[in-house]
């Protein structure tokens, strides 16, 4: 008896050995992987400071998110701003102990064991949300090992634990919420939101609220987009958990779990979405680099030093290299959640995008392939011969990608010429939609070439804040921005800058002069004429108001005599025109390239009394946490005196009522505009161009119309003219802003005239025979 009894203090001693010296490997293992000993480890700073990506947010003034920055799309959302029926179902169905636990939930991984035994779905998840938000901040290798991801999972207990000390429940759960990846570029709750059902989480019904639940458990294979069904039933099975847990009541779950998903799936795409263009020239804008000359090729000599004033001159270019954040790094535009609020009106910014595509598609497009039968070689112009058209496209080849990956595979290019010449299945942009097709990589090119493009930009007079910006009719498949980055001959409509010249030294809108031939004597000996478009009113004494309203070159010239090239190009750099001017007696045919960003700038100097407003694009920027960290304001300054700006709006507002800009007032689809309206269209040689600059007391708007090569247009000026295809942009847009009650801009104000002005502007032309207002603007 005494020795069976030694024996079983034996086994006894054996036992509790083994398990306390267990217990000790344990505490030991679980105290090594704490400090580090077996694998590095989260510090107690990063567990405190979790690294978190944060997209950045473009708004606009009436606070509608334009779009993103970002490596990850997330955007943080509070705990208080979250729906309650998102806690509850996340907590039924990954963790129900949540707020029970410090971070590891012995009793969960019994019952998932259970569970696995008896096939019961519904038995949880293993991991508590302190766990999986563990792997989410601190994510396992790929090239991980078993023996390695067994103390990773370890290590995830550890960081649970640490987690709970450092965070409350409700952190944590918000933390998890910010951080999970709901796939589809929607990293967070916030951004799923938007995502997938276009509306903010607060917003988020109780069926949308399982779903994503549900995806909770692996978002590849619940993927509401590509396996829908598969996704409602594991959506279900989130709802069944609320009704087991107390969540909500048989009712609700008989009801719910019949409804269809009900997605409102918006792609997040920065080529999608309003006002793409803008967004883009942000984003190149704000990252920008200080310029450096070994940066830029041979030929952009005009672009460094035009990059090297900005740097200089405007705190929005490079602003992410020229700001800092506390730690001393600079601010990144993907990373750091920023709040970027832009001068951009959501509203307006729609009108005009709509305004550019319906006068592209309905009628500028259709007008031109109607002319494109009558080409031998379309889509270029009948003057071209077959080697100048081959030579063309020639250099669209060697510039294309295709080309690019053919040479690195050896091919020379008479063999990379025959592939660009084999048909192929594609898909290709149409005015009705994106089209598959078969097409050779030559007529592809061809194809994109025939489309006209135009740019619009509108400006508010009393701020100098941009509320519309369109680079171009489709961003996707035409990428190039013609408002601030593209340049191209303004045509007449620089000659307004010629007439402010004339009105600060005397002139007045009703001063007559001679419509007579005028000659220039150039520095080679030569004889230079200006041509009208037309024979109205030759040899007559007419009124310069007269002469710019019909665009009347002899006139322009007869003024350009008086004084001299290089005093007008003096006017227009004060006036915000930086783009180099040739100081010729012809540059009154605006044969100088601008881009539509100055010549708006410089047109509202007009109606802002002389005083030039640089446009600007932003008011204010924030950090992740709200705080106001820049603020910008545009530059003004003096630039003509106030009586010679008024005097050149009653000249522009002699173009819309009487002369080449008068479809504003009578066309029955884009004009019958009210109210006072100064503007000048603009066409340029073989109307290649065209534009039109539109002020109103209190917007300034300007549009560009023309394809992508000069040598692509029309052949005759009544379609070719700038009055047609340019103004019909302006004018749908404007017949929009007028209609919007919910806007501050109407036809009911006024050009404000100066204190103490007295002059007659009712230019009496009684003695003139009548004649009909111009209908074409001159084709330089």
């Amino acid at each position: 008896m005494e020795k069976e009894k030694n024996k079983f203090g034996k086994y006894a001693y054996f036992f509790w050995s083994l398990y306390l010296a267990g217990l000790l490997v344990v505490v030991a293992l679980f105290f090594f992987i704490a400090k580090g000993k077996l694998g590095e480890m989260p510090t107690f700073r990063e567990l405190e400071n979790p690294q978190s990506l944060l997209a950045s947010d473009v708004i606009s003034r009436d606070h509608v998110v334009l779009g993103r920055y970002f490596r990850e799309n997330r955007s943080y959302i509070d705990f208080d701003k979250l729906p309650p029926e998102l806690i509850e179902a996340l907590v039924a169905t990954e963790d129900v102990r949540f707020y029970k636990h410090s971070g590891i939930d012995l009793r969960g991984l019994l019952r998932v064991a259970k569970g696995v035994l008896t096939g019961d779905e519904s038995s949880g998840g293993g991991s508590t949300i302190s766990q999986q938000l563990a792997k989410m901040l601190f994510p396992r290798q790929d090239f991980e090992n078993k023996l390695q991801l067994v103390f990773r999972k370890f290590k995830e207990w550890v960081i649970a634990v640490k987690l709970e000390r450092s965070y409350t429940k409700e952190e944590i759960m918000t933390m998890y919420l910010n951080k999970y990846d709901f796939l589809n570029l929607a990293v967070g709750i916030k951004s799923a939101s938007r995502i997938y059902f276009n509306v903010e989480p607060d917003s988020l019904q109780l069926h949308q609220v399982a779903m994503f639940v549900g995806m909770a458990k692996n978002s590849s294979l619940y993927n509401p987009v590509r396996r829908p069904e598969l996704t409602k039933q594991r959506r279900n099975v989130v709802l069944a958990q609320m009704r087991r847990y107390g969540y909500i009541n048989q009712q609700t779950y008989d009801s719910v779990k019949v409804l269809p998903l009900g997605l409102d799936y918006q792609k997040e795409d920065f080529k999608r979405g309003l006002a793409p263009y803008f967004r883009e020239y942000l984003r190149i804008t704000m990252g920008a680099s200080k310029p450096e000359r070994s940066r830029y090729a041979s030929w952009q000599q005009v672009k460094f030093e035009e990059d090297s004033v900005e740097w200089e001159t405007n705190p929005l270019f490079g602003w992410c290299k020229k700001n800092f954040k506390p730690d001393g790094t600079n601010y990144d535009l993907y990373e750091d959640g920023l709040k970027i609020y832009t001068t951009i009106d959501s509203r307006m910014q729609r009108y005009a995008e709509e305004a550019v595509e319906d006068h592209l598609k309905l009628d500028l497009q259709p007008a031109f392939d109607k002319h494109l039968k009558r080409l031998a070689n379309p889509p270029f112009s009948g003057d071209m011969s077959t080697s100048e058209v081959d030579d063309l496209l020639n250099r669209f080849i060697r510039q294309s990608e295709r080309y690019r990956v053919l040479r690195l595979e050896g091919k020379n290019f008479d063999q990379i010429k025959e592939v660009f010449e084999q048909p192929v299945e594609m898909e290709v942009f149409t005015w009705q939609g994106d089209q598959d097709t078969i097409m050779s990589p030559l007529d592809s090119i061809r194809h994109y070439l025939g489309f006209f493009r135009s740019s619009f930009m509108s400006m508010d007079l009393a701020t100098g804040q941009v509320r519309a910006y369109v680079g171009g009719p489709n961003y996707k498949h035409f990428m190039y921005d013609m408002v601030k980055g593209g340049k191209r001959q303004v045509g007449s409509t620089v000659k307004p800058f010629l007439y402010t010249l004339a009105m600060q030294n005397g002139l007045s809108p009703c001063t007559k002069v001679p419509n007579v031939r005028q000659q220039f004597v150039m520095p080679d000996g030569t004889i230079w004429e200006a041509k009208n478009a037309g024979s109205d009113r030759e040899g007559e004494m007419v009124t310069l108001k007269w002469g710019l309203a019909n665009s009347v070159n002899q006139i322009s010239a007869w003024v350009m005599k008086q004084f001299n090239p290089k005093s007008v190009v003096n006017v227009m750099n004060k006036m915000g025109v930086y783009s180099r001017i040739d100081p010729v007696p012809s540059m009154f045919l605006g044969t100088s390239d601008i881009t539509l960003y100055e010549m708006v700038g410089a047109y509202g100097t007009f109606a802002n009394k002389g005083v030039y407003t640089q446009p600007i694009f932003v008011t204010h920027i924030e950090d992740k946490h709200g705080n106001v960290i820049s603020r910008f304001r545009p530059d003004r300054r003096d630039a003509i005196d106030e009586q010679t700006a008024y005097l050149m709006v009653n000249l522009l507002q002699g173009v819309v009522d009487s002369g080449s800009g008068r479809r504003v007032r009578w066309h029955p689809v884009y004009g019958q505009i009210e109210g006072p309206i100064a503007g000048k269209t603009g066409t340029t040689q073989n109307h290649s161009d065209g534009w039109f600059m539109g002020v109103t007391p209190q917007l300034v708007g300007g549009v560009w119309t023309g394809a992508d090569l000069r040598s692509i247009r029309f052949d005759d000026i009544s379609t070719g003219q700038g009055a047609n295809m340019a103004l019909p942009v302006w004018g749908r847009f404007m017949q929009k802003v007028y209609a919007d009650e919910s806007l501050e801009y109407g036809p009911d104000h006024e050009f404000e005239r100066p204190m103490n002005f007295i002059m007659n502007l009712d230019c009496d032309e009684e003695n003139s025979p009548e004649q009909k207002p111009a209908e074409f603007d001159d084709f330089f």
